[in-house]
């Protein structure tokens, strides 16, 4: 039984396309709008703002405070100023910057193309770390062979680690001790391949993670059976194996090719790239305006443009039958769950966190400042001398629950939207374009800084990936033969929701939002510096791996110690998505079909 053929375009089609890309203008117009009222939003005062961005140790009197107004109209009011820069846009006239007076055009211009630059090298980079991470499904697969039950270890260790820990890693020993590379600026190619490994290795493990998550149920479809019968060659069922799966990670693709380009402040910042994310970071700290806004707006018209293009990719990859509803169902064989695996890795993460919960996470040793492991410190200590065990242990439930509250809170939104895909596509393209540090100045501007203020800007963008997931396996979903059947049989579409389509969508943007466990741990840290997340004494562990990261190098225990728990909980996370089996004990056969 076949689906309903569209063989041309129809004016619905037109109708909605243009109902799309108008909703895709009005929410980057209302972003851009927040933007430009974001200093009066957070209720502080541009002059001021603007003049120690300019000269830190300048007083700010009230005669130079003026001067400061006049020359940038602020008087004139924040509408004024939006309006006059979206008229000079319209001409092609970005403005002028508020702390340097150039022009912001060439300014952004120049640092896209740095950015696009990186964008290109990190893409090659976590393409071939995917690769690596299900090169042993498709291996398995493509022969006939059983697959794992359990996720691997190694894609969620690596997807774990943070991007700005890999890079001062790979700095300070390829860059610096060894010299093979050089580890600071950006003066041409023998300067990308660091930056490029740092960017690309966790967001390949991570998209090869969410890949091998698909392939199991690619290599269960009747056509491999009939191709392996037929003697074609193990290397072309891969290659079709492959065309099968990736239409769903494209969508993410996408998204991680703009945070590439615009997101990559910590790895800019370490290896000193003048790219377009420490751009628009530097301008949202000094409220520049025009640049931000610029910045913004490119971004966004970047993330459409990467988004339209991921799923054209995903139409062209499926073929006509995505069209027909001719698809067969992609659902990941059942099976026996996983050995002991998590809960051995789960052991140790709660052993060490209730080992450092019977320290003092908050004596100091001046005598014992980074200290290496001991039998008195086991993890060492940090800058000021305290036990870095104790810290991890205390900093455990803060980073656990608030990690977990807001990823549970990105599951169901990016669930909910993820189920409308014309509503969620503009809303997934625009949060995606809006860093987490610009999304928790909103946030603060808009609800008030308080001790919920990072959560609340993480959960505003942590939801894209999920949505755009959730859209593209819905979609496949849509187009199966199973479910055309069941609609000639009388199912309604609550039946087809409840009975289909979310058992088909739930487990694995689940198990993709697991995978995100950690990296939402991070983000929440990565706004303590802007007084939103947690401050000092706390011992929360991203609020570690920040105040020790200036000490990689001198003592990397002290980064690495919060680092791997994070990553043990990454781990943790993503190999009990499948379940957990004790040792010894017989999983029950699947039962046959007749």
């Amino acid at each position: 039984m076949t689906g309903i053929r569209r063989t041309a375009a129809t004016p619905t089609d037109g109708r909605a396309t243009a109902l799309s890309a108008l909703w895709r203008a009005a929410l980057a117009l209302l972003l851009l709008c927040g933007i430009g009222l974001l200093p009066w939003l957070s209720r502080t005062d541009p002059a001021r703002t603007v003049l120690k961005a300019r000269a830190a140790d300048r007083d700010p009197t009230s005669e130079a405070l003026d001067a400061i107004r006049r020359e940038l109209d602020l008087d004139a009011g924040p509408l004024h100023l939006l309006g006059q820069w979206l008229g000079g846009l319209a001409h092609g006239d970005a403005g002028t910057s508020w702390l340097s007076g150039t022009a912001v055009a060439p300014m952004v211009a120049q640092a896209l193309g740095f950015s696009l630059l990186l964008m290109a090298g990190a893409l090659t980079v976590a393409v071939a770390t995917a690769g690596a991470v299900c090169a042993r499904t498709l291996w398995l697969g493509a022969r006939r062979r059983p697959l794992p039950r359990g996720a691997g270890s190694g894609g969620a260790l690596l997807a774990a680690l943070p991007e700005f820990l890999i890079a001062t890693v790979l700095a300070a020993v390829i860059g610096v001790r060894l010299g093979w590379l050089p580890a600071v600026g950006w003066y041409g190619w023998p300067w990308l391949p660091l930056p490029a490994l740092a960017l690309g290795l966790p967001v390949g493990a991570a998209l090869g993670r969410i890949l091998d998550d698909v392939l199991p149920g690619a290599f269960a479809e009747p056509w491999v059976r009939a191709a392996a019968a037929r003697g074609i060659p193990a290397r072309r069922i891969a290659r079709q194996a492959l065309r099968r799966a990736v239409p769903g990670v494209l969508p993410n693709l996408g998204l991680f090719v703009v945070g590439f380009t615009g997101g990559a402040v910590a790895v800019e910042q370490v290896f000193d790239i003048p790219g377009l994310g420490r751009l628009t970071l530097q301008a949202a700290l000094a409220q520049d305006l025009p640049v931000l806004q610029t910045g913004t707006l490119v971004l966004i018209v970047f993330a459409t443009a990467a988004g339209g293009l991921a799923r054209l990719a995903a139409r062209l990859l499926l073929g006509p039958a995505l069209r027909d509803g001719e698809l067969p169902t992609l659902h990941r064989p059942s099976g026996p769950p996983a050995r002991a695996l998590p809960l051995l890795y789960g052991a140790v993460l709660l052993a060490v966190i209730a080992l450092g919960a019977l320290r003092d996470p908050m004596a100091l040793d001046t005598t014992a400042r980074l200290d290496g492991p001991s039998w008195q410190h086991p993890f060492g200590t940090d800058a000021l001398g305290r036990d870095l065990l104790a810290r991890v242990g205390h900093g455990a439930l803060t980073t656990l629950a608030l990690a977990l509250a807001v990823s549970a809170c990105a599951l169901a939104v990016g669930l909910l939207l993820g189920m409308v895909p014309r509503l969620a596509g503009g809303l997934v393209e625009t949060a995606n374009a809006v860093p987490p540090v610009l999304a928790g100045l909103l946030v603060a501007g808009t609800a008030g800084a308080g001790p919920y203020t990072p959560a609340l800007a993480v959960a505003a963008v942590a939801w894209a990936p999920l949505a755009a997931h959730t859209a593209a396996l819905l979609n496949q979903e849509r187009a199966a033969t199973h479910l055309a059947a069941t609609r000639a049989l009388g199912a309604g579409r609550r039946h087809l929701l409840r009975r289909h389509l979310l058992p088909a969508v739930l487990p694995p943007v689940t198990r993709h939002a697991l995978l995100r466990l950690p990296a939402v741990a991070l983000a929440l840290a990565s706004l303590g510096f802007l007084g939103l997340g947690a401050q000092p004494p706390s011992p929360e562990w991203g609020r570690l791996l920040a105040e020790n990261h200036p000490y990689a190098e001198r003592a990397p225990w002290a980064v690495l110690t919060p680092a791997a728990a994070l990553a043990l909980l990454g781990v943790v996370a993503v190999t009990s998505a499948g379940g957990v089996r004790w040792p010894g004990r017989r999983a029950r056969r699947p039962a046959a079909l007749d």
